[in-house]
């Protein structure tokens, strides 16, 4: 547990080393209803072998900050406290889903933190009519299919993997999983989902001036493909990176998404080093 000063608790973080004392940082944000770790576990001990991996509970998720209100300004403005507290340098942003809104976010609140950001899953907004009733349906169909972590041969090939590198060794991975997606009430998640609602980048989207690249999942019914790819051309400069599964395929199709994740982590990293001096 991490407090943080100013922001009215403290929250479960992990932050696993890179290959060096002066690797660059990616702090990894997760998505709805979920946990730093449920999201990311699978990717953490790949991201390592070039970063600084740094994960935590969003408020009101998990062990997070539970505060009287949500909102993903303050998320933003927790993971800019985090990366304070913890003196994190050369730091990119990444964001899965509920994640990446919150990712660019913290570019929008903080950009003086941002070195790079990587969105999975991503969007501009979200309208709250008829019309979008399909993700408020599909995200709580994909939440529910992540209780099959356990069943998944993929995710838990990943789980072991991720052993291996973080002090992570769920005894029995089915207990795991549901503990970690029951951390979160239902209430919660429905509060969410109505600051998601009003999330609304399209007007600033296109003043992003770090390195960006957006991880495009190609068959997904929780966020329309075809906005994922408008968003990534709103971006300047921005690359794409497409995986051929759906909104819960960052777990649960863990062999397509960890490699082009990292694959666009890396395009990130290689390319921040012309920003340094913006």
């Amino acid at each position: 547990m991490v407090e943080l000063p100013g922001r009215g608790g403290a929250t479960w973080v992990t932050d696993t080393p890179g290959p060096s004392p002066h690797s660059p940082t990616i702090v990894l944000l997760h998505a709805l209803g979920t946990t730093g770790l449920l999201t990311w576990f699978p990717s953490i001990q790949p991201l390592s072998e070039r970063f600084r991996v740094v994960t935590l509970d969003q408020r009101w998720h998990g062990r997070g900050i539970q505060s009287e209100e949500f909102s993903l300004a303050d998320c933003a403005d927790d993971v800019a406290a985090l990366v304070q507290v913890l003196d994190l340098r050369d730091v990119v942003v990444g964001g899965y889903s509920m994640g990446s809104i919150v990712a660019q976010r913290v570019w929008r609140q903080h950009p003086e933190i941002v070195q790079g950001l990587v969105l999975g899953a991503t969007t501009d907004r979200f309208q709250l009519n008829p019309a979008e009733r399909g993700f408020f349906l599909g995200m709580g169909t994909t939440m529910l299919a992540l209780r099959g972590v356990s069943r998944s041969r993929t995710a838990l090939k990943a789980a072991r993997a991720a052993a291996r590198g973080i002090d992570f060794v769920p005894s029995d991975m089915h207990e795991w999983a549901l503990r970690e997606f029951r951390s979160t009430s239902p209430w919660a998640v429905g509060q969410a989902l109505a600051a998601l609602g009003r999330h609304h980048s399209r007007p600033w989207l296109g003043r992003i001036d770090v390195p960006t690249a957006v991880v495009v999942m190609m068959r997904d019914r929780v966020i329309p493909t075809s906005r994922q790819i408008a968003l990534a051309r709103s971006i300047p400069g921005a690359t794409m990176h497409e995986v051929d599964d759906g909104h819960a395929g960052c777990v649960l199709a863990a062999d397509k998404f960890v490699p082009r994740f990292v694959e666009a982590a890396a395009t990130v990293n290689a390319r921040r080093r012309d920003f340094r001096g913006r």
